[in-house]
């Protein structure tokens, strides 16, 4: 009957707290057709959701950063920028 108890005491803590949900890099790939450099680029540049460090060979994003994003970019008229291209505002 204690551990019947101790997990419904469980359950209803954890219905409590905000959902945050992570997602792995095949899933990330998934939802984004960037590579992994491209991702990572843009990671160091601002441009993209960081990633979360979960072990030394494990990483995971955000889900709704990650959906933010897509959103954002939707939304945006603005253009990916390209490296090495000065854009020319004549």
């Amino acid at each position: 009957m204690g551990k019947v108890r101790n997990n419904n005491l469980r359950n209803n803590v954890y219905q409590n707290l905000p959902s945050k949900s992570l997602i792995n890099r095949k899933t990330l790939l998934a939802m984004i057709p960037l590579s992994d450099r491209t991702i990572f680029n843009m990671e160091k540049r601002g441009d993209f959701p960081r990633r979360i460090v979960l072990t030394s060979r494990n990483v995971a994003w955000d889900l709704a950063e990650v959906e933010n994003w897509v959103e954002d970019r939707k939304q945006s008229s603005d253009q990916a920028r390209r490296p090495g291209v000065v854009p020319n505002f004549r």
